[in-house]
């Protein structure tokens, strides 16, 4: 089972290692362990039932010294500030490892978006936005889907902050619909990225994926384009998949595309006929090449570490290895692609919507393909760089590269 662990907790203990291998000096530290900005909000909504309810949201805008934050919206019930702060903290270091112009924000409401009627999720949406809409903007924040949140509920975000402006504002969200300002290619970039940097690793390892056996642990929209694109891109055979409900496993292989299908009939992966059920806890276990976490925080930790066998893990999910367990893989030979650089394809394609939502010029899927690969292989090789440069795991070479830049802008702008 997961630990119970803080997510903000362990986002200060891994910027607290890169602070001290970066030498930082006291203000500075202190500046990068906080976000320098949080609001917290109350949101009335009027029910189907005639009822108002109040919701809670919560925005965190970590740190802009690099350019406007950045980061997306989550509708949950079990959201929490410390969630949100963390989250925000690991956009932070991820659009700066990307070299983004941008800093890293998130936000979140506490609700039940599978129990509400789309009429009450649109005035949620609505809500939020009036709430926040003098702190959030093109130039200053730029929210985008996350969690049980769409491109439609973006597209009545943006709406409602058009009306508070006064004009059609397409470039305050990201994740939008194609007709009003969406980008071609956003829908699948979180996987893509994904699949660009676990060639790349490859690559690095000297490792063959063709008919590689990978597991994918949460097949919701990372973890489903994922198990597509490893196999149309990279050759793999996926041996397993899992989501809330368990796993399925089978040796010979299984369509990506049958199982999804499957699972939008079924509501689960569990039943599917062509293989056998299998636990998450075991699908992280399993003997594979590539092991793709996709779904939740903390799921490898120091307990199952020792168990893992694959080779190359790629980190979908937002902080699923916990510090003790990278520490553990690191030893063991074990690759990992850290979360901030293999998932970042998402904010990478949010940050192209921007830019053509500023410049009023589109551009075709293959231009964004194009611009994703070149971007996410730069940013792998400059980890790698500094993986062999300082001999650290690869998660913590991450974070040396994120954070100098970061604290390189507060320097410059005079910050500390």
């Amino acid at each position: 089972m997961a630990e119970k662990l803080n997510p903000f907790e362990i986002a200060q203990k891994q910027l607290d290692q890169a602070a001290e291998l970066l030498k930082l000096d006291k203000a500075t530290h202190q500046l990068l362990r906080e976000p320098l900005r949080e609001m917290t909000v109350l949101i009335p909504v009027r029910m189907d039932n005639g009822e108002v309810k109040v919701f809670k949201g919560f925005r965190v805008q970590y740190n802009d010294a690099r350019g406007p934050c950045k980061g997306g919206i989550r509708f949950h019930p079990e959201e929490t500030l410390d969630t949100v702060r963390a989250l925000a903290a690991w956009m932070t270091w991820k659009t700066s490892l990307l070299d983004l112009p941008y800093g890293g924000g998130k936000g979140g409401v506490i609700c039940n978006p599978k129990e509400m009627s789309d009429k009450e999720k649109e005035q949620l949406a609505r809500g939020y936005i009036r709430a926040l809409g003098e702190f959030i903007g093109p130039e200053k924040d730029i929210p985008a889907p996350d969690v049980y949140t769409d491109p439609q509920i973006m597209a009545w975000m943006m709406d409602e902050f058009s009306k508070l402006r006064g004009y059609y504002c397409p470039g305050v969200i990201t994740g939008k619909p194609i007709p009003i300002g969406g980008s071609l290619g956003r829908n699948d970039a979180t996987a893509r990225g994904g699949i660009y940097t676990t060639r790349e690793a490859a690559k690095y390892l000297k490792i063959d994926l063709k008919d590689a056996p990978t597991a994918i642990q949460g097949y919701g929209n990372a973890g489903s384009f994922g198990a597509i694109l490893a196999k149309e891109i990279l050759g793999v055979k996926i041996v397993a998949v899992s989501d809330s409900q368990g796993g399925i496993y089978s040796k010979d292989g299984l369509d990506p595309y049958e199982v999804l299908e499957f699972k939008k009939k079924n509501g689960t992966v569990v039943g599917f006929k062509k293989a056998s059920k299998i636990t998450n806890e075991e699908l992280l276990e399993l003997d594979v090449t590539l092991l793709m976490p996709s779904a939740l925080e903390n799921v490898i930790t120091k307990d199952n570490a020792p168990r893992i066998k694959a080779k190359i893990i790629a980190e979908l999910a937002n902080g699923p290895t916990t510090p003790e367990a990278d520490e553990i893989l690191h030893r063991k030979g074990i690759f990992v692609i850290p979360d901030f650089l293999c998932n970042a394809g998402g904010v990478t394609v949010s940050y192209f919507e921007w830019v053509q939502n500023i410049t009023g010029y589109y551009w075709s899927l293959e231009e964004v393909h194009k611009r994703l690969d070149e971007k996410m292989t730069k940013a792998f090789w400059g980890v790698i760089e500094m993986y062999e440069k300082k001999k650290v795991n690869t998660r913590m070479a991450a974070y040396l590269v994120a954070v100098a830049r970061v604290v390189e802008a507060m320097k410059l702008r005079g910050w500390v």
